[in-house]
């Protein structure tokens, strides 16, 4: 598999070059989008036509994480006669929020076939999708992207308890996670993850690597790798907009 990371930025930041989550997962021409975030949408051009996408997979109804499905459905919609379409797999109210956003009853339906990811595995092209629900919001996912031949991408999401991603990792699979509040610690009451937090998970699950990313703003890079290796022995490394690895 090759992973291609469009954006690993959180919802907000101060990095020039930062664009929203988006990270691309190709796989003998399967192409799967992780999130879209903002401003993620042009950079998928560079990897792969929109069309030739077999899925979107959202994890949370959280802006950074979806909101350039707004560009995409409107590419879909107004650049081809008649209309493309793209599969979007995400929570149950997806489609609603996209509809409140423009005020538009059928919105989203002009170009997206909204699936709900629910917790079973499903097949899209040669890779499975797995999802399991995170603390975070009211629906929140990561989710496990494999294919049968080896190890996986195990994606977090956003996510406020790290041992709810335990589950979703076998003994070598990338762990891609979100590191958002840097060293820490996580304010009280916020849902995401540090550095601790991570190193900790990691211990516990024995990924072949740790790829840190959704950090934010001012915090201090180094101390967050610090921070992980203290807990565990594994390579662990921030990934970037341009950034891409085979897995």
């Amino acid at each position: 598999m090759r992973l291609n990371v469009l954006g690993a930025g959180p919802a907000y930041t101060d990095r020039l070059d930062a664009a929203g989550a988006a990270y691309l997962v190709t796989h003998e021409g399967t192409h799967v989008l992780l999130d879209l975030g903002q401003g993620a949408f042009p950079r998928i051009f560079a990897h792969v036509h929109p069309t030739d996408l077999d899925a979107v997979v959202v994890t949370h109804l959280h802006p950074d994480h979806f909101i350039d499905l707004v560009p995409l459905r409107h590419y879909l919609r107004y650049e081809f006669e008649p209309p493309r379409r793209a599969r979007v797999i995400g929570p149950r109210d997806l489609g609603a929020r996209l509809d409140a956003l423009h005020g538009e009853t059928g919105f989203s339906d002009a170009a997206l076939d909204l699936e709900v990811l629910g917790t079973e595995p499903r097949r899209i092209g040669s890779l499975t999708l797995e999802g399991r629900l995170v603390t975070h919001t009211k629906e929140s996912y990561a989710v496990r992207v494999a294919a049968a031949d080896g190890p996986g991408i195990v994606y977090s999401g956003d996510c406020g308890r790290a041992v709810d991603l335990a589950p979703l990792i076998r003994p070598g699979d990338t762990l891609l996670t979100e590191v958002a509040f840097g060293p820490g610690p996580v304010p009280a009451g916020v849902l995401h993850l540090d550095g601790p937090a991570v190193g900790g998970l990691a211990a516990l699950a024995n990924p072949g690597r740790v790829l840190l990313t959704h950090v934010l703003a001012g915090r201090d890079l180094d101390a967050t790798l610090a921070s992980v290796r203290a807990r565990w022995e594994g390579p662990v490394s921030f990934v970037w907009p341009g950034d891409g690895l085979d897995v």
